[in-house]
């Protein structure tokens, strides 16, 4: 079996970040959320993976390499427009050959892996395997509808009335079946040659189409409030260890990981908390759910429920919460009079303040 990761996309929810950055490469815990799902393939005895890259490509090429520090084997395929997740099938027809393959969202975090889900797959004689979870708003997501037998029978996109409550998760498993339903498929409305309607035509056309209910915690990570809750559950699941330096008047408390070369001054850490190396933090308050990256400067503030990027600084500020901060940022306070905020940010950015 192989693999085709999907990391091209605009990832127009996180913007002004994915202006100049991949949408997958956002950290969580201070990891890439790329990283997590090349991790769960590999864990599912998968090698060979090809991966669609779009216009942040030599960004995704930079993190991933060739593969090897994930014990991978990674062809890259460009797409150069996003043309829909069906057309990411139809380029990768030389890469993915006749072999069975999962195809799997880069912006999609499973934090059980998909380990259950290729087994399933290997185990029955299903043409396409799709992830499904409960949902509380099903009208935002593809709805699937299940025969007695699990086998899936209808699915919509967004539906306004939505039949059940099961989501598809962007990741599903294919037999080579999926070739003849992308090219019989036409573009859909907005022009995109949808993943849904070749299952559709997968379905329409006797194939065996099955579904697969999602082990463990499942999020899309295109919003913030998804990455703040998957950067807390990881965080939740460290090892604390403190490889960088504390000085006697700071105190660490529960889950803490303090990567080498940081430094920790007179300052308080509540975990969990994970600090990037070659950072500092000087006379401040880190709270739980926190995640700073390397070479940042923490000074004279307060932060929890948070994620920094590489080379940010903060400086005078309190209290930040619940907020991504993108890399070499510098957020400062000014005691100068009038007392006022000074802005400079970036398109579809989204700011509050206190008053």
């Amino acid at each position: 079996m192989k693999a085709l990761v999907l990391a091209g996309g605009k990832g127009t929810r996180l913007r002004p970040l994915t202006h100049t950055s991949a949408k997958q490469l956002v950290p969580v815990a201070n990891k890439p959320v790329l990283y997590y799902g090349l991790e769960a393939i590999r864990n599912a005895g998968i090698t060979r993976v090809g991966v669609i890259i779009g216009d942040t490509g030599h960004e995704v090429r930079d993190a991933v390499g060739d593969g090897s520090m994930f014990g991978l084997d990674v062809t890259y395929i460009p797409q150069e427009a996003p043309l829909g997740l069906a057309h990411c099938v139809l380029i990768a027809r030389d890469f993915l050959e006749d072999d069975p393959f999962v195809m799997y969202l880069g912006d999609n975090f499973l934090i059980d892996g998909i380990t259950d889900l290729v087994d399933a797959f290997d185990a029955a004689d299903h043409d396409a395997q799709i992830l499904l979870t409960k949902v509380a708003e099903p009208q935002f997501y593809g709805v699937a509808e299940l025969g007695p037998d699990g086998q899936i029978v209808r699915l919509e996109e967004k539906p306004e009335h939505p039949r059940s409550d099961l989501a598809i998760v962007g990741v599903y498993t294919f037999s080579p079946a999926i070739h003849e339903a992308v090219q019989a498929i036409k573009p859909s409305a907005r022009g995109e040659l949808e993943i849904t309607d070749a299952i559709k035509w997968l379905i329409d056309t006797g194939h065996r189409v099955h579904s697969h209910f999602v082990n463990g915690y499942w999020r899309d990570t295109g919003r913030l409030q998804d990455l703040l809750e998957c950067n807390r559950i990881v965080l939740e699941r460290i090892e604390p260890g403190v490889m960088g330096t504390v000085d006697r008047l700071s105190q660490t408390t529960g889950r803490v990981v303090i990567e080498q070369g940081a430094v920790v001054e007179n300052s308080i850490v509540h975990g969990p908390v994970v600090i990037g190396p070659d950072t500092k933090i000087i006379s401040s308050y880190v709270g739980p759910f926190t995640s700073i990256g390397p070479n940042c400067m923490l000074q004279d503030s307060e932060i929890e429920n948070s994620i920094i990027l590489d080379g940010s600084s903060i400086h005078g500020v309190s209290r930040i919460a619940r907020s991504l901060i993108g890399r070499n940022v510098e957020v400062n306070r000014t005691s100068r009079l009038p007392n006022t905020h000074q802005l400079m940010v970036g398109d579809h950015s989204k700011i509050q303040v206190s008053s």
